[in-house]
């Protein structure tokens, strides 16, 4: 009997042990220390790369990169070297899933929308009425449409607040009919002058962050930004090749 117990003992010591022994503290997040590093950096901007020793830091939809030590900053593409000979551009594929998260937040509410009664691709443009490019994009919005594509308008004048185009911008966007005040603003015709809370700073700026550096800036559906005008069919077969 008493050597059973001390075999019972035997078995259930390590378990008591264990039982007492403090919990091990969680791993700290690497993350957290390199965000200090960088200056308005904050831990979820910033997330491992298939690289060892190498972090993402994301600013809008801007990639760059930094090491684990927070000592060295560095700007590029970063490419993927495949066994099928190709060099996916993974630091594209990045941008175009934060583009799609940053259009996301934005309410339709606050675009102006153009779209066939069945839509089969829907692009985001920013657009400035005064834009010649951006004039011919919407002299064609039939020809989209027919193709099934709908149009998304966000206000981006390539000019600064307190513009003629800027101040017109604010005008089609703070009228009741927005679309018949857009129609008539890039076809040269005079709008009412019109205030309210109007989105247009808040466009300008989301543009910047998603990289448009002109107009039409269109975004398509996988975030793919596409710099300036492309004819309806041309658009068309640029969605088809394209992901999502």
């Amino acid at each position: 009997m008493k050597r059973i117990l001390l075999c019972l003992l035997a078995a259930l010591l390590p378990v008591m042990v264990a039982a007492q022994a403090p919990a091990p503290k969680p791993a700290a997040d690497p993350r957290v220390e390199l965000a200090a590093k960088i200056p308005g950096a904050k831990p979820e901007d910033i997330r491992p790369t298939p690289v060892p020793g190498i972090f993402e830091l994301v600013h809008g939809a801007g990639v760059s990169y930094v090491s684990a030590d927070g000592k060295y900053l560095f700007a590029g593409d970063l490419y993927r070297v495949a066994d099928n000979g190709e060099f996916p551009n993974l630091t594209e594929e990045r941008r175009k899933d934060l583009r799609v998260k940053l259009l996301a937040a934005v309410p339709e509410s606050e675009m102006i929308l153009f779209s066939p009664k069945v839509p089969k691709y829907t692009i985001s443009v920013f657009t400035d009425v005064d834009c010649p490019w951006c004039k011919r994009l919407h002299g064609q919005m039939a020809e989209y449409n027919k193709l099934g594509i709908r149009v998304r308008y966000l206000a981006w004048p390539r000019t600064s607040p307190k513009t003629p185009s800027w101040i017109k911008s604010q005008s089609v966007w703070c009228t009741k009919d927005r679309g018949e005040a857009f129609d008539k603003a890039v076809g040269g015709g005079a709008v009412a002058a019109a205030s309210c809370a109007d989105p247009v700073q808040r466009h300008h700026d989301l543009g910047r962050k998603l990289g448009v550096q002109g107009t039409p800036g269109i975004v398509l559906p996988d975030g793919e930004l596409v710099p300036g005008y492309l004819p309806p069919d041309e658009l068309l077969q640029h969605l088809q090749g394209a992901k999502g």
